[in-house]
């Protein structure tokens, strides 16, 4: 079982405004990811590139999370919320 932890900082600019993010674990790296991708493709083209990733590991066994996945509170200046759309 592998243990990491991710310090990241993301900020995406929308011509509506902008976006933060700072994601700690992989699953809330995945999510933030996931949410952009939707926005920028679609749902339909978002969950092909998302089919695409699990083919690659489709004969690996099936693991267990090594921690919770329940998302962790967010902190000053962190934003979950989409950016408005005109």
């Amino acid at each position: 079982m592998t243990s990491h932890s991710i310090d990241a900082d993301i900020k995406v600019k929308w011509p509506e405004g902008q976006s933060a993010y700072s994601p700690g674990t992989a699953e809330e790296l995945s999510l933030i990811a996931i949410d952009l991708l939707v926005k920028e493709m679609g749902s339909g083209a978002a969950r092909t590139f998302i089919d695409q990733v699990f083919e690659r590991y489709r004969h690996d066994p099936v693991t267990q999370p090594s921690a919770d996945v329940t998302p962790r509170g967010q902190t000053a200046g962190e934003s979950t919320v989409a950016p408005p759309h005109e």
